[in-house]
């Protein structure tokens, strides 16, 4: 399957992919908190997106999905990120994710040699397949995030009422 190699070829490039992100996070004026968070933290993170993309996107409402979206969104409140930028950091993922898709996808090696008018329009397909895979993925990831944040935010409220 196209997709399935391109996702490969994602995961490998997971390195390249993660400094490029990153160095957006750490850069792009709408994600200025994250410029307090540990950089090896945000790298590390980033690209656990990236390297373990194949398995997120299989089953983007999986427990383990839930688990590390939530743990992310309840670190960055504890780090005072703003709830925005927290949002805006998952936009530039996907941006770039996108962008590399975009970029990769018509590669000769992604694609089975077919002869004939099929080629083209079965790649198609499968590349909007991801790409509509990726965005059920980050929405997932981005809901996930959401209620960790506020999960923060209610013990916060909580100890302080206590």
């Amino acid at each position: 399957m196209i997709s399935a190699k391109l996702i490969e070829l994602i995961e490998i490039h997971a390195d390249r992919l993660t400094a490029d992100t990153v160095r957006e996070l750490t850069t792009n004026p709408r994600t200025a908190g994250l410029r307090t968070v540990p950089r090896d933290d945000l790298e590390q993170r980033v690209f656990q997106v990236f390297h373990d993309l194949g398995s997120w996107i299989a089953n983007p409402r999986s427990e383990r999905v839930e688990a590390e979206f939530t743990e992310w969104g309840r670190r960055r409140f504890s780090q005072r990120i703003p709830f925005s930028e927290v949002v805006y950091a998952m936009i530039i993922l996907k941006r770039h994710l996108r962008q590399y898709i975009s970029e990769n996808g018509l590669v000769d090696a992604a694609f089975p040699r077919m002869e004939g008018d099929y080629v083209l329009p079965m790649h198609l397909y499968n590349l909007e397949d991801l790409n509509v895979s990726v965005g059920q993925f980050f929405d997932e990831a981005i809901y996930c995030l959401a209620r960790g944040y506020e999960q923060g935010a209610a013990r916060v409220m909580s100890t302080k009422a206590g």
